[in-house]
């Protein structure tokens, strides 16, 4: 399938990672804590050690975050997560000059919330999309779902070469924050922000045209326990084990020795400092645009891998014929998939 347009879209509230430390202390958090747990988040927020500088929440107020009820966060994702998911496509139509009723197909993958009918119903009443379009959306795939969910989309085009669709992948993580003492939870806190990236393809391509390929995959389920969601009084809780960056490093190791070419760019999932160090440590690429993501918005979910590819398109050199994209997370799995240019006319 070939790429017609990618485009992204963050709230506007950005707070730095200070200005979050802040927040939690006039919100009296630390007070809530452990000591050595406050300890543990005044020490990533304010040593400039994280990676971060800002992230983008779909809320006025962070200290408000923490004593929200189950019920004023659902609030908060059902109302976030459509608004935003609607902007970024948006962009994504301006920049292919497409109308909303070209979209024969929306694929909308999402794990910070929940809605039925999905976000995909809210998002095609709020841009209007045909009455006909196909919606479809992919839940529980966590911080990997992008590049799974543009497997499915790749599916409907090889049977509908004719079609042109729309992948979008949305997260409101401030809806899905928790407090407790525990470390995982904490590294949460510190690292998640809010974004969507909206992307349109068609299944025809011509000369020069980016062309997704080469999907593979790995799951682990075994290491489930090891990063996911699970239910804590009504709220989301995200469970994570200091071993993931290894697990994540192993897994997408693995997977880059089924690549079809050597890319000129590996783009991953800004998953954090230490496992964008892990990946280092085990590709042989230094990961410019994963980290510059990370730094602009923390580690965004789903959106963040395709947040790296729009911004390695927007400065793509002109010898760049290929990049290899990888995500990853509950599961535990990691997907991965290749962007190249299309040399001849299909």
């Amino acid at each position: 399938m070939y790429l017609r347009s990618i485009a992204s879209a963050v709230p506007p509230n950005s707070f730095t990672q200070a200005d979050c430390w802040q927040s939690m202390q006039r919100g009296n958090l630390p007070a809530s804590l452990k000591p050595r747990s406050a300890a543990l988040m005044e020490k990533i927020l304010t040593s400039g050690s994280s990676g971060i500088s800002r992230r983008n929440f779909a809320i006025d107020s962070i200290e408000s975050v923490f004593t929200r009820t189950a019920q004023e966060l659902s609030e908060d994702y059902e109302r976030e997560a459509p608004a935003l998911a609607t902007n970024a496509l948006a962009k994504a139509l301006s920049q292919a000059d497409l109308s909303a009723s070209a979209i024969d197909a929306l694929f909308l993958c999402s794990c910070t919330g929940y809605l039925c009918p999905g976000v995909s119903s809210h998002v095609a009443e709020k841009i209007g999309l045909r009455p006909d379009t196909y919606l479809a959306d992919l839940i529980g795939l966590g911080c990997g779902a992008a590049i799974p969910t543009l497997r499915a989309a790749h599916g409907f085009l090889a049977a509908n070469p004719n079609a042109t669709i729309a992948v979008v992948a949305v997260e409101i993580c401030s809806a899905a924050f928790y407090v407790d003492d525990d470390p995982g939870v904490l590294i949460s806190l510190c690292l998640f922000g809010d974004g969507a990236s909206a992307s349109i393809w068609s299944g025809k391509g011509n000369p020069g045209d980016w062309r997704a390929e080469n999907f593979t995959t790995i799951h682990r389920p075994a290491e489930r326990e090891k990063i996911r969601f699970v239910n804590a009084e009504g709220k989301l809780k995200n469970q994570l084990y200091r071993s993931v960056p290894g697990l994540a490093a192993n897994a997408v190791s693995e997977l880059y020795a089924q690549r079809s070419a050597d890319p000129d760019q590996v783009l991953a999932h800004s998953g954090g400092r230490d496992v964008i160090d892990a990946l280092e440590s085990t590709l042989p690429f230094h990961l410019a645009e994963t980290r510059g993501v990370l730094n602009d918005h923390g580690n965004m979910s789903s959106p963040s891998v395709m947040f790296a590819l729009e911004r390695r398109l927007a400065d793509a050199a002109e010898s760049d014929q290929r990049y290899w994209l990888t995500s990853f997370g509950a599961g535990f799995a990691a997907h991965a998939c290749e962007i190249g240019r299309e040399i001849t006319s299909s």
